[in-house]
């Protein structure tokens, strides 16, 4: 619902206090010399997004949270308080929304076409939950007994003695003499 109504205050008249947030950031970038352009590069923006920030557009942005965490975002880089950029735009649009009627809500709802609907409420039983099994079981069973029968057969090939073909130099011999 948040979100609808913040969608309908994006439509509506772009207020005094974002265009004052926009000349303070505006101001303070021309103060330090760096173009839009440079803004634009460094914050990862486009250089669009940084005018329509300076100019108060509101209308510009798909999203309100967006924009908010640009207006953080260019402060910070412009070394301005950013805390107080942010409270200044949470300002803005606390005096918007709580100025937007009923009806006028019911009217960005209609227009936007996202109605929510609303699921039925389960209740469940603490003994009916069924519970997923986040740990496949039975392929770790599997794998631990063939690494386990893999290691006693290891184990019981290297102590089985080794058996020479070499015929011990006392048998050579005792053919000799016969």
């Amino acid at each position: 619902m948040a979100y609808k109504v913040l969608f309908f205050v994006s439509k509506m008249k772009v207020g005094v206090k974002v265009k004052e947030i926009g000349a303070k950031l505006k101001m303070a970038r021309e103060d330090m010399g760096v173009s839009v352009e440079e803004v634009a590069e460094d914050l990862k923006l486009r250089p669009s997004q940084i005018e329509n920030i300076e100019e108060g557009n509101m209308d510009a942005f798909k999203d309100i949270f967006y924009l908010k965490y640009f207006i953080r975002d260019y402060a910070k880089y412009l070394g301005l308080s950013y805390e107080d950029m942010v409270d200044d735009f949470n300002e803005y649009l606390f005096d918007y929304t709580s100025k937007i009627s009923l009806d006028d809500i019911k009217k960005a709802q209609k227009e936007t076409g996202k109605k929510k609907v609303e699921e039925p409420n389960k209740v469940t039983s603490p003994y009916t939950i069924e519970y997923e099994n986040k740990f496949p079981i039975v392929p770790f069973i599997i794998i631990t007994v063939v690494v386990i029968i893999f290691a006693v057969v290891t184990i019981l090939i290297a102590k089985q003695p080794k058996k020479d073909n070499k015929k011990p130099e006392n048998v050579i011999a005792m053919h000799i003499m016969k």
